[in-house]
């Protein structure tokens, strides 16, 4: 079978390419060893991050660093016998996440962040998927008082150079949004302008469905059978060998395994994140995305049922499950809401991956013809999804992409 492009990947960031691909009338072949958004795409908060404009850095305060180094936290965890392997990368992380570097890293980041919702509000309505939507923000939790006013200052800042909007909410209003929280917070902080998505997984598939209306078609397949030929590239499928001039790398945390094989360098690390469904308990109702700022989990009411989930871990993609965060994090969170029963086998898991910038790898390979990158978007893989997809397929196809893609092309790692 032949097509104008293959992309390889049906996470959300690779769907979202070969829909806004086929949206221009270029005919695409979708490409995934499993079902559409199976992988790192079917677990996260659910969230659309238009507030998300400063991505998120490494730890600079020496002291900070000391507690995440007794592995005792929520928001981060590592394997001890992992570090040799991924040292390096957490070395360039560490440097770029300096402030000076932090702060130029945020403004090239920033366009693609303030474009998040326009692309996925497009998309929405063409996929008929509104119901899977909820445009009431999210709200961060504060225990101590230094938290809550070093964030509102830091919210105001924000809203000050971005435009983006927040509410502070007191003990009273609170209670009012959430009247099931039994822990006495000091305050919170709602930012108003991203959007919830009550199943993130039933979105990919909804933006399939809308790829598959415009013609296009989704494959199973081996990606590392990837090959150049005379005219293009191919790879093998269960419907046989896919054929086409161009292909995209949009593999997730699985993509340098391939761009290594065809001399590629990228610096790509992971981390991994858990989640797990929770039942309502006695009536119980949780009516919007929580962030305990001080514990780092999150809680979301998701059509699956309350679905919690961790930060960070640091280990290699491959190794075993290691879930201490979730069981961290549920003995935590029981004290803040009334929790019912776990409503999934096991914990969820899944690896964002990640560079050490924390901008995400998109545009044209530097040394082969017809070859796109598309990956490493981090915490922000569903947020940036569409609007990714949206500048990779204008700069595929000659147009002028709707905000300069300079600072995310595979030149800065690969010259």
């Amino acid at each position: 079978m032949a097509a104008d492009v293959i992309v390889l990947g049906a996470g959300i960031v690779g769907v979202s390419v070969a829909l806004q691909l086929a949206r221009r009338g270029t005919s695409v072949v979708l490409v995934d060893r499993r079902g559409p958004g199976e992988e790192t795409s079917f677990g996260n908060a659910g969230l659309i991050q238009r507030e998300g404009v400063v991505p998120y850095g490494f730890p600079q305060d020496l002291a900070l660093l000391a507690q995440y180094a007794l592995n005792n936290r929520v928001d981060a965890h590592y394997h001890a016998g992992a570090l040799p392997g991924i040292a390096p990368f957490l070395a360039r992380y560490w440097y770029h996440s300096r402030p000076v570097r932090h702060q130029a890293i945020a403004r090239a980041y920033a366009p693609l962040i303030e474009n998040s919702l326009s692309e996925h509000d497009i998309l929405v309505r063409e996929a008929g998927a509104d119901d899977l939507i909820a445009r009431q923000g999210w709200i961060e939790l504060y225990r101590s008082h230094a938290k809550r006013d070093a964030n509102y200052a830091a919210a105001e800042k924000v809203e000050k150079d971005h435009g983006l909007h927040h509410l502070k909410l007191d003990a009273k209003a609170l209670a009012a949004a959430e009247p099931n929280l039994t822990y006495p917070f000091t305050g919170a902080l709602q930012w108003t302008d991203p959007w919830g998505v009550k199943d993130p997984h039933a979105l990919t598939l909804a933006y399939v469905q809308l790829f598959e209306s415009l013609g296009g078609t989704f494959v199973k397949g081996d990606a590392l059978t990837l090959s150049q030929t005379a005219t293009g590239w191919k790879v093998k499928t269960r419907d046989g060998e896919m054929e086409a001039e161009s292909a995209v790398v949009a593999l997730g945390p699985w993509s340098d395994v391939l761009t290594s094989r065809l001399g590629y360098r990228f610096p790509l690390g992971v981390k991994r994140g858990y989640h797990m469904h929770y039942a309502a308990q006695n009536g119980t109702t949780l009516n919007n995305w929580l962030l305990d700022a001080e514990r780092g989990y999150l809680l979301a009411p998701m059509n699956k049922g309350i679905r919690l989930t961790t930060g960070a871990e640091f280990t290699h993609r491959d190794a075993p499950k290691s879930p201490v965060q979730v069981d961290r994090a549920e003995r935590i969170a029981r004290t803040i809401i009334p929790l019912g029963n776990r409503l999934d086998a096991e914990p969820w898991m899944g690896a964002r991956p990640c560079t050490p910038d924390m901008m995400p790898i998109i545009g044209k390979a530097p040394r082969h013809s017809g070859l796109w990158f598309s990956f490493g978007h981090a915490h922000h893989g569903l947020t940036l999804g569409p609007i990714t997809g949206r500048i990779l397929a204008e700069t595929m196809l000659g147009e002028a992409p709707v905000i300069s893609i300079d600072a995310y092309r595979p030149e800065r790692f690969n010259p």
